[in-house]
């Protein structure tokens, strides 16, 4: 049985992320907000969750997962940035947008998309999102909370508890965050290809 965190969405309280950041560490996968939509998350290394995220969404080995990430500092650590992508990622975070890199070594084969050797990662404008990464010390494996049988993700923490209640380890409840998932912008060639159109303003990568 999940269990259940309601928390201030701009002031989370520390008690209720240390709890969190503990069941994280300890192999759980939890759902947590951002600044899109509720996301599926857990510790990089965890491979059984990454394989629960893969059987709850239905997902095949070419889906893109996410590195949520506190900062730019740590993003880089993970992808292969150049100076021009560097400039246009760093003016649009933190925010609504995924970006899909070619990934360093630093990030496990089994993340990687299978034939481009890529990873999304992303920085969330979430305070819950923010206070979690911090406490962790280390980015989320991420996927958005998109349910097969669903076409727009779940918003509310006691549906998700209702609905995920013996498959994830914690729901995280800070409010509505709304149904529209990150903008997915291509830079592993360098030029930026729109790949999803979401809640990130795509204007300045066309």
């Amino acid at each position: 049985m999940a269990r259940y965190f309601d928390v201030h969405p701009d002031n989370p309280q520390r008690r209720a992320i240390g709890q969190v950041v503990e069941l994280v560490r300890d192999g759980g996968l939890i759902a947590y907000p951002t600044d899109s939509c509720f996301a599926l998350g857990c510790q990089l290394g965890n491979r059984e969750g990454l394989d629960r995220i893969r059987e709850i969404r239905d997902l095949d080995d070419r889906h893109h997962f996410t590195l949520v990430c506190r900062d730019f500092a740590q993003l880089g650590q993970f992808v292969q940035v150049s100076n021009i992508v560097f400039r246009s990622i760093k003016a649009s975070t933190p925010g609504s947008y995924t970006f899909i890199l070619p990934a360093t070594r630093d990030v496990p084969r089994r993340l990687q998309h299978p034939k481009k050797r890529t990873v999304g990662v992303r920085i969330p404008q979430h305070a819950v999102a923010q206070a979690l990464l911090t406490e962790l010390g280390e980015p989320l494996l991420s996927s958005t909370l998109l349910l097969p049988d669903q076409d727009e993700p779940l918003t509310q923490g006691w549906e998700i508890k209702e609905r995920l209640d013996h498959v994830v380890d914690a729901v995280i409840d800070s409010g509505d965050c709304g149904t529209e998932p990150t903008t997915v912008i291509d830079f592993s060639q360098n030029e930026p290809e729109i790949v999803r159109r979401g809640a990130g303003d795509t204007s300045r990568f066309e």
